[in-house]
């Protein structure tokens, strides 16, 4: 796929996106009660990518879609940060509500880590690749979205290792369940098939602005 000159209005949602992201993550970060670096080790791989993303925008500008999953992807991570992802109010919420012996809110992080990230993985096959639609594309999708969430699991390891603290546990989030690992990579891949399921005729249409078949 080769990309098109971009629309203006195109070029305009990604801008908004980002300002908005850096105003959500200023406030945030200022006095989180997890603590500043808490909230860095759940935001900042995801700034990265966002950084990753803007360093490259003028070369290979992404869809639409690509840019509100992203946004909607680091909302959550913020959300994690600010408190840890096991002590989340809306996790707290839900386990006194449902009677559950756990907070979830790091099985809704983990979902997310599949579902959003399916599309930047999706388009980038597309648009650098000769992969083309079809189970292929969506075998290969979900594999690279459970190696990501197989690697954030080793993220986790060393970063409990290196920060003897609770500070280190807390990034870790098992909160005492010996299959936390598992249940995490297996919600990534969970997440990115049920994405392309759903989304797939979406994204085409979003690509379709940048790029020419």
């Amino acid at each position: 796929m080769a990309t098109l000159n971009v629309p203006e209005d195109h070029r305009r949602l990604p801008t908004i996106l980002l300002v908005v992201l850096l105003l959500i993550c200023a406030v945030t970060a200022y006095n989180p009660p997890a603590g500043r670096f808490s909230w860095f080790l759940e935001v900042g791989p995801g700034l990265v990518g966002v950084a990753v993303m803007v360093a490259t925008y003028k070369k290979f500008p992404l869809s639409k879609l690509v840019y509100i999953c992203v946004f909607l992807h680091v909302l959550i991570l913020v959300y994690g940060g600010i408190y840890t992802y096991a002590k989340t109010p809306l996790g707290n919420w839900a386990m006194e509500a449902f009677g559950w012996s756990r907070n979830h809110y790091d099985r809704v992080g983990h979902v997310a880590l599949g579902f959003f990230p399916a599309f930047v993985i999706r388009e980038i096959y597309l648009r650098l690749t000769d992969m083309k639609r079809g189970g292929w594309l969506y075998f290969t999708v979900c594999s690279v979205a459970l190696a990501v969430g197989a690697f954030w699991e080793l993220l986790e390891w060393w970063v409990t290792l290196a920060v003897a603290s609770d500070v280190g546990q807390a990034f870790l989030g098992s909160q005492g369940d010996i299959w936390d690992a598992q249940w995490d990579m297996f919600l990534a891949l969970v997440g990115a098939a049920v994405a392309q399921l759903v989304l797939n005729k979406t994204h085409d249409r979003s690509m379709a602005v940048v790029c020419d078949d």
